[in-house]
């Protein structure tokens, strides 16, 4: 290892879990009273009310007091250590996670603005929910399973995705004995060995970068690797080629449809090698499943899906550059699991879980949903 490798692990380097008597007071208060409330995120400001946000909807705590320049430098130091700061520094932004005794575990990212400190924090569940309880559909668990090959899962930000891979990961762990190594920036959900071996490594702490750790861990013996994102050409090219060497490979993409999924890959590449990584892509994917988190009626979030999966038809259209046929393709595939986003969001409409003008914000083709709706 480099010593510029080096160094970068050691500026990386986050404190996992924290005491709430480290923490300042009007921080503690403000994370009890978010988890009392049920949100899901936390935004800090110098000198600004906080804000959580609940059921999708940003509400000022203006009961709280803003916090002050000293507040956030003394959190941001107990949170990030001397190493999290100098890259903090360094770049204007540092991501992290972290758990506070006693209270919950949070993803959170430090950044800069307005020449300030701000914090954005993710709330995450004391426990990794099961695929049903985050309302997946069944044919995820099926997926779970296999033996090798490969699953994205895509969506925006904050649509669910590390909370559905980390669902997916569990049910492997107490099923499976199975070897399975995690990349992650951050760890964000913290696995206990069952029935398989997991191994976590976190992009700055334990490796430099996606790309280093990647490279490392054909030799690392994993049957399961999970990619917390695909961020680069490098990136892409080996969790292929780990997928098609046989291993049971999970991956991300800021993605909002199975069939931008195939393009944004594909698009990535130079035209000149294009052609083959149609072909490996067609060979190696499994299933994409694509996440929505909408405002759920009465309160909380629902979970839209839509779902891929590689029949042979859809390999086909990946290899011979018809992506654009593949949403025929997931409409016709009900019998073998597949799913649109408008035949999910039609069904949580149903079930009164959802309003019809959230839908339809979220709908990819708002005249179809009606269609659906209507028959």
């Amino acid at each position: 290892m480099s010593d510029v490798e080096r160094s970068a692990i050691s500026q990386f380097s986050t404190l996992g879990v924290v005491g709430p008597e480290r923490l300042p007071r009007e921080v503690v208060d403000l994370l009890t009273l978010a988890l009392r409330r049920g949100a899901t995120d936390i935004l800090l400001a110098v000198d600004r009310p906080p804000s959580v946000r609940l059921s999708a909807a940003l509400t000022s705590v203006e009961e709280l007091t803003p916090p002050d320049p000293d507040a956030i430098a003394r959190l941001a130091h107990t949170l990030l250590g001397e190493g999290g700061i100098a890259e903090l520094e360094r770049h204007r932004d540092r991501d992290f996670a972290f758990e506070v005794t006693g209270l919950a575990r949070f993803r959170g990212s430090f950044y800069y603005q307005r020449g300030g400190l701000a914090l954005a924090l993710r709330l995450l569940p004391a426990s990794i929910p099961s695929l049903e309880e985050l309302g997946l559909p069944p044919v995820v668990a099926q997926l779970a399973s296999l033996p090798r090959g490969l699953i994205l899962v895509t969506g925006p930000t904050g649509s669910g995705k590390s909370t559905a891979l980390a669902a997916i990961i569990d049910l492997i762990n107490v099923t499976h004995a199975k070897h399975i190594m995690t990349i992650e920036d951050p760890v964000e959900y913290v696995h206990a060995d069952k029935l398989s071996r997991v191994e976590q490594r976190e992009v700055g702490r334990d490796t430099p970068s996606f790309s280093r750790a990647l490279r490392s861990v054909f030799r690392q013996s994993p049957d399961v690797v999970l990619v917390g994102e695909m961020r680069d050409v490098e990136t892409i090219q080996t969790v292929l080629s780990l997928a098609e060497t046989g291993h049971f490979t999970l991956a991300t993409l800021h993605t909002s449809s199975c069939a931008n999924t195939i393009h944004r890959i594909i698009d990535v590449f130079p035209e000149d090698r294009q052609l083959q990584i149609r072909a490996q892509l067609a060979l190696s994917l499994e299933a994409v499943v694509s996440l929505a988190l909408l405002p759920r009626v009465g309160g909380g979030l629902a979970l839209a899906t839509e779902v891929m999966i590689g029949t042979a038809a859809v390999r086909a259209m990946i290899r011979d550059g018809r992506a654009h046929q593949i949403y025929s393709s997931i409409q016709a595939g009900q019998q073998v699991g597949m799913r649109t986003m408008n035949s999910s969001l039609a069904g949580l409409l149903r079930r009164r879980q959802i309003t019809r003008e959230d839908a339809e914000a979220r709908s990819p083709d708002v005249k179809e949903l009606r269609q659906l709706l209507a028959s």
